[in-house]
């Protein structure tokens, strides 16, 4: 808990910090990786690039003061926190260092204005929360049976195009055993050695379904344009990932968990590469046989974008009660209505949830992966139509993770 002495200080310092808080986390990160080069194999370079990471601690740290006395609130974003800190083999001494260059972040931006009591405020508060996130860690860590920063060596068994950017690589255990069991709507970290001889971790969902000796993942190649640099890993993936590739990887983790035996009907909502969490929970319904009732909507640029559409098409053999709908964006002239998609123009998720044959999914547990626009148009539709927002849980890793805390 708090001490008395510091809360005045954080509680007084919120405003401050959302008016500097991007320029704090900017000098952050430069400062850090000027300082410990070697910690850029732990974040992601193609988000410091962009500018995201850097949004993203400062709507963090912004959300932690605002809301230190509310555990409840703080907690499911720490977990998610503490799965992707895993998934990077983060370990307790890499937070001394965060801490170290963090209160001088705040120092330097915040000028005279960063008092020393101010500052012992947010050296307290910071190793409460790194406290409560390095036992969190620990926990998972002896939970999964695996020690921090281990990798799995395994090999690509098959690479199978789907559209035009994405590729599924299927992967088994380099030495011939099984790899182990995860939930669907995890993901696994991958290992790629560039060109320029860095190392880089990503994570991407596994795709496919639970109980088998294999995973599958499926990659997008990230091409960019002016204003985004392309995905280093995707790319790198796409050129270099072929059947017989060996890659390491880490153990599955994410807390993006649908209960498959809940009563209440699942609905499932997905665009662009947002489609992979929800394969994995289609598919391993429809391998358990599941009797629940499942709708299972996902929006496309085009026909030359849809990517995994076989998978649906399998699970649709196995789910009689299964309902599925296909947008399109911008159809092109060989994207037939009807056969390859359903609607043209962006999800119509509150039309498709008023006909009268779906109106059974209102009360349903929806779950929603794609672009961030994407998650928060549904998420407003879905509030507007009447659905309490603790049956909504998005994929989200950025600042709109922290949207109900700001």
């Amino acid at each position: 808990m708090l001490s008395a002495a510091s809360r005045p200080y954080i509680d007084a310092s919120v405003p401050v910090l959302r008016e500097h808080g991007l320029a704090i986390t900017t000098h952050f990160y430069r400062e850090m990786f000027a300082d410990r080069p070697e910690l850029t194999q732990l974040f992601n370079m193609g988000n410091q690039a962009n500018g995201s990471q850097q949004q993203s601690l400062a709507s963090a740290v912004f959300a932690y003061g605002a809301n230190i006395d509310n555990a409840a609130a703080l907690a499911p974003v720490i977990e998610r926190i503490v799965h992707k800190h895993a998934s990077v083999g983060l370990t307790p001494a890499h937070y001394p260092i965060v801490g170290h260059y963090l209160l001088g972040a705040i120092s330097a931006v915040l000028g005279e204005a960063a008092t020393p009591p101010l500052l012992a405020a947010w050296d307290e508060a910071y190793w409460l929360l790194a406290g409560d996130m390095i036992a969190a860690e620990a926990r998972l860590y002896q939970r999964t049976g695996v020690a921090a920063g281990e990798l799995t060596p395994v090999r690509v068994i098959r690479r199978e195009a789907q559209g035009e950017q994405v590729v599924a690589l299927t992967l088994a255990a380099a030495d011939g055993g099984p790899l182990r069991e995860f939930r669907p709507g995890q993901y696994i970290s991958v290992e790629a050695l560039l060109d320029d001889g860095t190392r880089q971790l990503r994570q991407y969902s596994l795709s496919g379904e639970s109980g088998l000796p294999t995973w599958r993942i499926s990659v997008k190649r990230e091409d960019g344009d002016q204003a985004t640099p392309a995905g280093a890993v995707s790319g790198w993936l796409h050129a270099n990932a072929h059947e017989g590739t060996e890659l390491k990887v880490s153990a599955p983790f994410g807390d993006f968990t649908p209960a498959l035996d809940g009563r209440r009907p699942l609905v499932l909502l997905s665009a662009g590469i947002g489609i992979t969490p929800m394969l994995s929970v289609l598919r391993t319904l429809a391998a358990q046989g599941s009797q629940r009732q499942i709708l299972f909507a996902h929006a496309a640029r085009n026909g030359r974008h849809h990517a995994h559409r076989a998978d649906v098409q399998w699970a649709r053999e196995r789910l009689p009660q299964l309902a599925t709908h296909v947008s399109y964006e911008a159809p092109e002239s060989g994207d037939v209505a009807g056969r390859d998609y359903d609607h043209a123009g962006t999800m119509p998720l509150t039309e498709l949830l008023s006909q009268p044959d779906l109106q059974r999914f209102i009360d349903g547990r929806f779950y929603l992966c794609g672009p961030l626009g994407f998650m928060q148009a549904l998420r407003h539709a879905l509030v507007s139509t009447g659905v309490p927002v603790a049956h909504i849980e998005r994929e989200v890793f950025g600042p709109d993770l922290l949207d109900d805390l700001l």
